[in-house]
């Protein structure tokens, strides 16, 4: 695999860059100057490469089915995490499984940028980086690691619910609805009213991107400098669709209540916020800010590290599910 021409910056998508752009290396790398290639060939690529990372995989421990590696920063340069060491980090590269695996990377990429520049939603900071063999990979930056290295707590939404693989069997992060997560949140988060109206356009958005693995492990709360908890930022979210054959939401029972979920779409939506105890313009003002940004959304689709038939088919997708949306 051949490293691609790079036009534009492998973290924000801004236009005329050839490696990382300085506002990518401030929010992404702590303004250090850190190249977009790795040292390292993929995995699989050679057997002394592979003896690093088979090392790293027995050390993280962050839950998931695709593939994750837990790097740190050292100077400027990006490795894997020796034995003792916290990454600060994680590395995703290339699946396994999956159709279009190839483009996973480049898909998560993308789909995070949109979350954040055309929708100002929270999320963990990110970058496309590519292996010495050419091979893309999905790099985040860790938040729930102080800059001491210390830990801030953490608890992801399986956890809240006291839902284990023991206790409620090897689906147990698919099980439930969304409005299961707003009211966890109203016994977990002091800040109710501020954080359901985020946790309300992350899953509009996920709808609209079709995510459509967003479970019950891919949300969760974090712990603040008060020692309360908040909305962590968004995290794992791609379209889904273009690698697997998945529903329009992950959880079993969608976003309601099975009793409850009927009508349109929208009509949902606004029956999830009025659940959640969110208002009408609340509801109104999310869904209206949702379906707007195409002309953004094309032009970062069109920037991205995407071959041209997974870009035609991601905007296909998102065209989709915005006239399912505002109908």
């Amino acid at each position: 695999m051949l490293l691609p021409e790079i036009n534009h910056c492998p973290g924000t998508l801004a236009d005329g860059f050839n490696t990382y752009s300085s506002t990518c290396l401030k929010r992404v790398f702590n303004g250090r100057k850190v190249h977009h290639i790795l040292s390292y060939d993929s995995p699989t690529a050679n057997s002394e490469t592979d003896e690093l990372f088979e090392e790293n995989r027995k050390r993280i421990s962050i839950s998931g089915v695709q593939e994750k590696f837990s790097v740190l920063l050292e100077k400027n340069r990006l490795r894997l995490v020796k034995e003792g060491e916290r990454g600060t980090y994680i590395l995703k590269p290339i699946p396994s499984a999956g159709k279009k695996a190839d483009q996973m990377p480049a898909n998560e990429h993308l789909t995070m940028q949109i979350a954040r520049q055309v929708y100002g939603i929270e999320t963990a900071e990110n970058a496309l980086i590519f292996f010495k063999n050419g091979a893309p990979a999905y790099i985040t930056k860790r938040f729930d690691v102080r800059e001491d290295g210390s830990k801030w707590a953490q608890e992801d939404f399986c956890s809240l619910a006291k839902r284990t693989p023991q206790t409620h069997g090897e689906h147990y992060k698919y099980l439930g609805n969304y409005l299961e997560l707003f009211q966890l949140m109203k016994t977990y988060v002091p800040a109710y009213k501020i954080e359901a109206i985020k946790l309300y356009k992350v899953l509009l958005f996920n709808y609209l991107f079709s995510n459509g693995d967003a479970h019950l492990k891919n949300f969760s709360l974090l712990e603040t400098p008060m020692g309360d908890y908040r909305l962590s930022p968004a995290y794992d979210l791609l379209n889904s669709r273009i690698h697997i054959e998945d529903k329009d939401f992950a959880l079993d029972d969608g976003l309601l209540p099975r009793n409850l979920a009927q009508g349109k779409i929208s009509q949902q939506f606004f029956l999830l916020a009025e659940q959640a105890g969110l208002n009408e313009k609340q509801a109104n003002n999310a869904l209206n800010m949702l379906a707007s940004g195409s002309e953004k959304v094309e032009k970062l689709v069109a920037a991205s590290f995407l071959n041209e038939s997974a870009k035609r088919n991601y905007w296909q997708a998102y065209l989709t599910r915005l006239k399912r949306l505002i109908k």
